[in-house]
């Protein structure tokens, strides 16, 4: 895929939104060049499960491909100077430490604009670069907490309840890499570079648009949370998620009466569309009662054959055999770096058809640092005395 072609990017990131954000870059043909510090960054290290593939981290590997890695200590004399030489052809820099980090190694947005005008500066944060949280800790599940996420979710009889994945930190990444494509567009109109600012904050509040326009301009419900088994405070019945005599059936928005025919309930058969909200509660229980009468595959003719939306429950075990997903490719098994076969979550778009394939799975720790450095026009003695002095790292032996 070479939709970014040509375009350098340089990743200051670590962990999971800022990794993930320039990953996206990185799938669409840019050059992104990762730069951690010579003993690795933290992410490549975080088990996720206490699990580990081939050796390698699992939040490494969901994040790390497509992109060179280099080794390189920023404190260091002969570091710095490598950082300078790559960051003057550099069309993005990418970076998620806490605000003034940058700003202290002599990498901030305005120091680096003097030297390269048409730079995108991107910078992912907690909180936002200034105001009373600027320095606190941004992560996921604080995330969930402090936006109303997790005080939305969950049954109204139970308490708040936090979404099972890392979906704050995932929906930045993706917010990061669309503001930085529209900086990059903007640039091919006016040369100019600019500062592009995200933050989980705000990202927390953007996947609950829907929910939190309602409340702002007056919606209200009787609980934060969805009464008997309803999926969301500002939901109708029976929106939510049902057990059969075998499983769990998901009914999202039909109308009450359509259900009731398809599940053979008079009274719910009976019920109006103008029922969905005021008598959520009375459809919620009618259909908790019938479903578990029968199993999950004896429902579904009844719900197709009366269009009702619906979706059998399944787990992670059951996505690799769905027959959509195969058909989307959603699934990418390849050898990783360590010779370990890796499975990674494909790009989740198309161009043309075509889904961006894996040039590089995650890398080795400096696996590209001395073709980086070479491109920079250090010399190989340069480069081993620049080891040496621990300014950069890179493998030996076969990982090399």
């Amino acid at each position: 895929m070479d939709l970014l072609a040509g375009i350098r990017v340089v990743s200051f990131n670590h962990f999971l939104a800022g990794p993930l954000g320039a990953q996206i870059l990185a799938d669409l043909g840019a050059d992104v060049i990762a730069l951690e510090p010579p003993e690795g960054a933290f992410h490549r290290n975080w088990a996720v499960a206490n699990h580990f593939v081939g050796g390698q981290s699992v939040n490494f590997l969901s994040t790390g491909r497509n992109k060179r890695s280099l080794a390189v200590d920023l404190k260091s004399p002969g570091g710095r100077e490598v950082v300078a030489r790559l960051l003057q052809g550099a069309d993005v820099v990418m970076e998620n430490f806490r605000p003034g980090t940058m700003e202290k190694l002599g990498l901030g947005y305005e120091t680096l604009r003097e030297t390269n005008p048409r730079l995108i500066y991107a910078a992912a944060y907690g909180y936002g670069s200034s105001g009373p949280y600027k320095d606190r800790p941004g992560q996921d599940l604080l995330l969930q907490a402090l936006s109303g996420l997790a005080a939305r979710t969950g049954r109204a009889d139970g308490p708040p309840t936090p979404v099972g994945a890392v979906v704050v930190d995932q929906h930045a990444a993706m917010i990061y890499a669309m503001a930085i494509l529209a900086a990059l567009f903007a640039r091919e109109r006016t040369g100019k570079g600019r500062l592009v600012e995200v933050n989980l904050f705000q990202a927390a509040l953007d996947l609950q648009t829907e929910a939190l326009t309602a409340w702002v301009n007056g919606a209200r419900a009787a609980s934060p949370r969805g009464p008997g088994g309803i999926a969301s405070w500002f939901s109708g019945g029976p929106y939510g998620i049902y057990a059969t005599k075998d499983g769990h059936l998901a009914l999202s928005m039909s109308p009450p009466g359509v259900i009731g025919q398809a599940l053979e309930v008079p009274e719910l058969a009976a019920m109006s569309e103008g029922d969905a909200f005021a008598r959520r509660e009375d459809i919620a229980r009618l259909v908790t009662e019938r479903l578990p009468q029968r199993s999950t595959a004896e429902w579904l003719p009844g719900l197709e054959k009366h269009k009702v939306w619906h979706a059998p429950m399944q787990d992670y075990e059951d996505l690799q055999s769905d027959p959509q997903l195969q058909h989307l490719g959603a699934f990418i098994t390849t050898d990783g770096a360590t010779g370990h076969p890796v499975t990674l979550i494909s790009h989740p778009a198309r161009y043309d058809g075509e889904v961006p394939r894996v040039r590089l799975v995650p890398q080795p720790l400096g696996a590209q640092s001395r073709d980086i450095l070479a491109e920079l026009g250090f010399s190989p003695e340069e480069m081993e005395g620049m080891k040496r002095d621990g300014a950069v790292n890179w493998p030996e032996g076969p990982q090399a």
